[in-house]
């Protein structure tokens, strides 16, 4: 695959500065980058090595809260944010357990959204996954796209994914911070019985000298079009507004129900959670 896209980059690439979406995919394993991409998350994990396993168990927790709401009857998820869906994405790991769930990949990069069509091409279903190209920051233009695509029936609940997505939104375009109005947006959308699930970086109740990493590490990103903002946990926690959270509730992405780890599952260990430095919760909306 990684000979793939060398030799057939998407028309359009800016292999001049690395993309979001495909550090992402190298910082957990993946082959859906370029050299631009591994220059600089090489750099960063030289740098700052928690990057890599907080990736990896970041992802651990979309493939548990993709099991367990499949468990629940759910069969529709919406993806938001989804960068490249490579290494265990998410309608790899719902169909493990029911083939007939479906899935809409969102992102709002065109390359992110070309390259999901490729390797879906390879392993999806065009009736039940599709790729779209939407901004998070419009929720009701989102929300008709994912609707035009045919692959979603609105009249049952759905599983939102926003997975590490609210940290790297860019602001709207005088400057504010757009984040916590969107989401408020899609938990009016949500139809009740649909669910949030929700992933997002802190440095809050980190120590500090991984705090001081995650400063600089964000500061990396700031000459890219997609700068990092590390809010506190109880900002994230106020993202679900009034809906009803999934046991354990929010917490350290290794915590949230590690029984639902596949038996394939990578061994990826901290010396205590925070050392995940991600924050991460579902919940439901009544009804």
């Amino acid at each position: 695959m990684a000979e793939r896209f060398e030799k057939f980059p998407v028309e359009g690439v800016d292999l001049d500065h690395p993309n979001v979406a495909r550090v992402y995919d190298y910082y957990l394993g993946g082959k859906a980058n370029y050299a631009v991409d591994r220059v600089f998350a090489e750099k960063a994990l030289e740098a700052f090595p928690f990057v890599r396993p907080a990736a990896k168990s970041n992802r651990l927790f979309l493939h548990r809260a993709v099991r367990y709401l499949v468990k629940q009857g759910v069969r529709q998820f919406i993806d938001v944010g989804s960068g490249v869906p490579t290494m265990g994405s998410t309608h790899q790991v719902a169909d493990e357990l029911n083939t007939g769930t479906r899935v809409v990949y969102i992102d709002n990069e065109a390359v992110a959204v070309a390259h999901s069509q490729m390797l879906l091409e390879q392993d999806g279903d065009p009736d039940r996954h599709a790729v779209i190209r939407a901004d998070l920051r419009d929720p009701d233009l989102l929300w008709r796209k994912v609707r035009d695509s045919g692959v979603i029936d609105f009249g049952q609940p759905v599983a939102l994914l926003l997975i590490a997505v609210l940290h790297v939104t860019q602001p709207g375009p005088d400057g504010t911070d757009v984040g916590p109005e969107a989401v408020a947006r899609y938990r009016e959308l949500l139809t009740p019985g649909s669910y949030l699930v929700l992933s997002h970086g802190t440095a809050d109740g980190v120590p500090e000298s991984r705090a001081r990493e995650m400063a600089e590490f964000g500061k990396m990103y700031d000459n890219t079009a997609t700068p990092v903002i590390w809010r506190p946990r109880a900002e994230i926690e106020a993202l679900f507004g009034d809906l009803e959270m999934v046991e354990p509730g929010a917490t350290w992405t290794p915590l949230w129900r590690p029984e639902e780890n596949g038996d394939n599952a990578p061994d990826v260990r901290f010396d205590s959670p925070n050392d995940s430095v991600v924050w991460a919760g579902v919940g439901r909306k009544a009804g």
